[in-house]
């Protein structure tokens, strides 16, 4: 199992962590949604919130199975987040990552899909 430090970048580790630490204080409603129903294993295994991987901090991480899921809000429509958000895929999958991205409207329209493609991906 990678602790914190082992899947961070060490030179940003300090900030990343500080940030990622402030980010699991101060969820979006979206993110303390799909956490209530992925912490303590709710689909079977771990994950982490707010966990980072190189330089990013990713929404949510299953280790093992190399999972992560991201949930977009309005700003991710915007041109340039669009264009960091691919890049960012890019680098994790790169990794050996699979991305799965979520709008926060389709987890609050249908959380029960939302689990199931998780679910489906690990």
């Amino acid at each position: 199992m990678a602790y914190d430090y082992q899947t961070a970048d060490k030179t940003l580790y300090t900030l990343l962590r500080d940030y990622a630490r402030y980010n699991r204080n101060h969820p979006s409603e979206a993110e303390e949604l799909l956490w209530n129903y992925l912490k303590a294993k709710g689909l079977g295994v771990s994950f982490k919130r707010q966990h980072i991987i190189g330089g990013y901090i990713v929404d949510f991480a299953c280790l093992p199975s190399k999972l992560v899921v991201e949930l977009d809000g309005g700003y991710h429509q915007m041109p340039h987040q669009q264009v960091s958000d691919a890049l960012r895929q890019e680098w994790l999958e790169d990794r050996g990552y699979r991305v799965v991205r979520f709008t926060n409207e389709e987890l609050f329209n249908d959380v029960n899909k939302v689990l199931q493609t998780i679910e489906a991906n690990l």
